[in-house]
């Protein structure tokens, strides 16, 4: 079983740059197809971007297209979520998943990640 832990949250200006960094232990995260999911205070948690198994597959949600990137580093047993041009609806607790191994694709649904981490808090004021 992997276990997940997030990192790089934190305080930014609107406009500003964060990279959250989520990694793995346990497990080579190279065997998992993984997910950043995020949750607002009074929200639903709500999907944000995807990576494939393989990396050749990447998803982003409509909000976050062309200012958040999802990467992975095999190597380093880490995947990545590069966040530009940060807004405060941005703000949330982020979290990090992977999908049980057998699934090479990623998925939106949150339903679909069976390890989950602690979660990272970004605050992004205006």
């Amino acid at each position: 079983q992997v276990q997940l832990v997030e990192s790089g949250g934190g305080l930014v200006q609107a406009g500003g740059s964060l990279r959250l960094s989520c990694a793995a232990s346990g497990h080579t995260v190279s065997s998992y197809a993984m997910g950043w999911f995020r949750q607002a205070p009074g929200k639903e948690r709500e999907f944000v971007a995807s990576i494939s198994r393989s990396g050749d597959s990447t998803y982003n949600t409509n909000s976050v297209k062309g200012r958040f990137t999802v990467s992975r580093d095999n190597a380093k047993n880490t995947v990545y979520l590069q966040m530009n041009s940060l807004k405060p609806e941005d703000t949330a607790v982020y979290y990090c998943a992977a999908r049980y191994p057998s699934y090479s694709a990623s998925s939106y649904q949150a339903r679909d990640y069976a390890y989950w981490g602690q979660g990272t808090q970004v605050t992004v004021s205006s």
